[in-house]
């Protein structure tokens, strides 16, 4: 039974997924030119990185905190 749920929804959120996708693509080229003419794409660039690299950060900080513990508990 868990199975046949299982597949059911996974192919229900596929279905949805191409739904989706079609119809941003018609959109896509049409944002993408707005935000080159504003100069917008470079603050949507900036704000990833910055997010990325907050990530990034946070992960070694949790790394080395997690390698003294060990290193405490041995």
């Amino acid at each position: 039974m868990n199975r046949i749920l299982a597949f059911t929804f996974s192919f229900m959120l596929l279905g949805i997924s191409q739904i989706v996708f079609a119809q941003n693509a018609a959109n896509e080229n049409e944002n993408a030119s707005v935000l080159h003419q504003n100069g917008q794409i470079y603050l949507v660039v900036l704000v990833l990185l910055t997010i990325f690299a907050g990530i990034i950060f946070y992960l070694i900080r949790l790394e080395k905190k997690l390698n003294k513990l060990e290193k405490k508990e041995n």
